[in-house]
């Protein structure tokens, strides 16, 4: 059985103990304390983790060269980040992820936790601050208003390279399956009735094109959460900086982490301003808009297989019934339609967030992220699991697809150039009435000759413009 050690630590309202098994102090304690909301601590994130790590290593590096440092207090800084950045310690992140305060208790869980990482190595005890200290070392030209908001954006671009990365390789898979399916007619639906042919390799190849034009829309969000306010400390002053501190932090941080980043034209601004995070929420929405239309096709596509459309098959994932013998339902199609749910509604969020700032700052920043970061992640999530468990799976029923066009009196839409538009309604409501073929009607009619009609309605004319030529 552990003995509890305790040290004793200090702040503004007073004294606390804390247990000496953790690396976290009397601030983040508070935090734990008033925080009791979600669950989930800031440490299930990663990437804001390590974010975090890098924000307070460029700010060290960029204070001991302007002098401001000195070389034993850098030195342990730069351990203790480098530690987490390894991916240890990030069990000491503990506070919540939604938390008053602008993202206060983030920021002092960082520094608390980095000061005492520091201070082993420097050989002294947790709780020894005199010798570096969280605020006057680790938090130096800094502020939770310039060190949370810059550490959110570099979280949110580590976090959307593996979202992009997802993306790109599902729609590598429509790619293939439109590839697969490119001869295979069928007929196409519009206000999910009848239409004129196509091949379901044109449907998947919009799936494909989708998902391609999403990812620059992305790609182009990205660009502008690269702006930070590194270095504008309380409200964009910049007040207890050096003069050349933001400038070289943001260069330390951009060299340290591996993603360009760049000042903002006005810190002041900057700080209050979360149009950018709004601006990506949207893409978010909008990738997820998109997903939740395919995944909706999908599922009609695949129902039946008696009573639906039965046109594709979905993979077999799982029994689909607890009552209904041999039932299987579009698992997975489903999961990703309410992954889309849960975006468009952390979008609402968001944009309510960031309409509720006041003045030079924005205090509702970590809801900001908590929506954000699960919006990327679930979406990562599905676009993975959607690529890998349906969509590189599915086959078609060519049979089904081949006598659905047949006897479609959609056909007769293709007819309009040649026989009249006023002909072809004659033809497709006899087709539809007597159940006979649209090319029955037209021989039947005399409207055209045998020969020239199967020209007309070969696949390749079909389903793409071509020059008209003159056939009766």
């Amino acid at each position: 059985m552990r003995i509890v050690v305790n040290r004793l630590e200090r702040d503004s309202l007073g004294e606390r103990e804390i247990d000496d098994e953790v690396f976290y102090g009397i601030h983040t304690l508070r935090a734990l304390e008033n925080y009791p909301i979600t669950g989930k601590t800031i440490g299930t994130y990663t990437e804001l983790v390590r974010a975090l790590a890098y924000v307070k290593l460029a700010s060290a590096k960029a204070n001991f060269e302007l002098g401001s440092l000195t070389e034993t207090k850098f030195k342990a800084i730069q351990f203790a980040t480098r530690e987490i950045l390894e991916g240890k310690y990030h069990d000491q992140f503990v506070v919540d992820v939604i938390q008053g305060g602008a993202g206060t208790s983030t920021n002092m869980n960082a520094n608390e936790v980095i000061a005492n990482i520091g201070l082993l190595k420097l050989g002294y005890r947790k709780g020894e601050y005199p010798f570096l200290h969280p605020l006057n070392d680790v938090n130096m030209s800094q502020s939770t208003n310039d060190v949370y908001p810059t550490a959110l954006r570099l979280a949110t671009i580590f976090s959307i390279k593996h979202l992009l990365s997802a993306m790109e390789s599902l729609q590598f898979a429509f790619h293939e399956k439109a590839l697969e399916f490119k001869d295979l007619l069928k007929i196409g639906r519009t206000q999910l009735q009848d239409a004129v042919p196509m091949t379901l390799g044109q449907e998947f190849s919009t799936y494909d094109v989708m998902l391609g034009e999403d990812h620059i829309r992305l790609r182009e969000a990205i660009s502008l959460i690269g702006e930070i306010n590194l270095g504008a400390t309380a409200i964009g002053t910049g007040i207890n900086t050096d003069i050349r501190y933001s400038k070289r932090a943001i260069e330390i941080l951009s060299e340290e982490s591996g993603v360009f980043l760049e000042a903002a034209p006005n810190l002041i601004e900057a700080t209050q301003d979360t149009g950018a995070f709004v601006q990506l929420s949207g893409v978010l929405k909008r990738i997820s808009t998109k997903l939740s239309k395919i995944c909706n096709d999908l599922r009609l596509l695949s129902s039946g297989p008696q009573g639906g459309f039965n046109e594709i098959n979905l993979p077999a994932m799982a029994a689909g019934s607890s009552i209904m013998p041999g039932k299987v339902n579009p698992i997975i199609p489903e999961v990703v339609n309410q992954i889309a749910f849960e975006v468009i509604g952390n979008d609402i969020t968001i944009t309510m967030a960031a309409e509720g700032g006041q003045l030079q700052l924005n205090a509702f920043e970590p809801i900001i992220a908590h929506s954000l970061f699960k919006s990327i992640e679930h979406l990562t999530a599905g676009c993975k699991t959607l690529e890998l468990n349906c969509i590189k799976g599915i086959t078609a029923n060519k049979e089904i697809l081949a006598n659905r066009v047949k006897s479609s009196a959609g056909l007769a839409t293709a007819l309009n150039p040649y026989i009249g538009y006023e002909n072809a309604c004659i033809v497709a409501k006899r087709s539809l009435s007597e159940n006979k073929t649209v090319e029955e009607i037209v021989l039947e009619l005399g409207l055209m000759e045998k020969e020239n009609l199967h020209e007309i309605l070969r696949p390749e004319i079909l389903t793409a413009p071509k020059q008209k030529e003159k056939l009766i």
